[in-house]
């Protein structure tokens, strides 16, 4: 599979972020005002890329699918396969995590307010374990 160009640029390789991700990300700052309180990302996953499990504090996210194919999961809940076109709505404090598939590249806008608390990483066994 190669690589497709997402509709507002993949960015720089997401080293800011890095170790919070099994995997490379690349992320493209659209929208990040200090006189607002939400920030717009485009995230982009490689194959098999994904974020360790989090919660959003004070805050949600919207997670606005743009291209390729990836995973959503809340804490005690089926993973959810998502594809161009998919929203997710998270809520405060709910603990999830989402990253590509293995074998697609993954694009979303990720709309944040709140504070991030980074947890624990989604186990290779785990993400290994997810339905094709």
């Amino acid at each position: 599979m190669t690589e497709k160009e997402p509709v507002f640029g993949k960015g720089a390789l997401n080293t800011a972020y890095a170790q919070y991700f099994i995997g490379n990300s690349y992320l493209k700052s659209l929208v990040a005002d200090d006189a607002i309180n939400v920030n717009v990302g485009n995230v982009t996953f490689e194959p098999g890329c994904r974020n360790d499990w989090h919660i959003h504090h004070d805050g949600y996210q919207l997670l606005l699918v743009t291209d390729g194919e990836g995973w959503y999961q809340e804490e005690g809940q089926a993973p959810q396969h998502l594809n161009s076109g998919d929203v997710v709505v998270i809520h405060d404090g709910v603990k999830h995590w989402h990253g590509a598939t293995k074998d697609h590249w993954f694009t979303h806008l990720a709309i944040t307010t709140g504070t991030a608390e980074w947890l624990e990483p989604v186990t290779d066994e785990a993400y290994a374990s997810l339905p094709e």
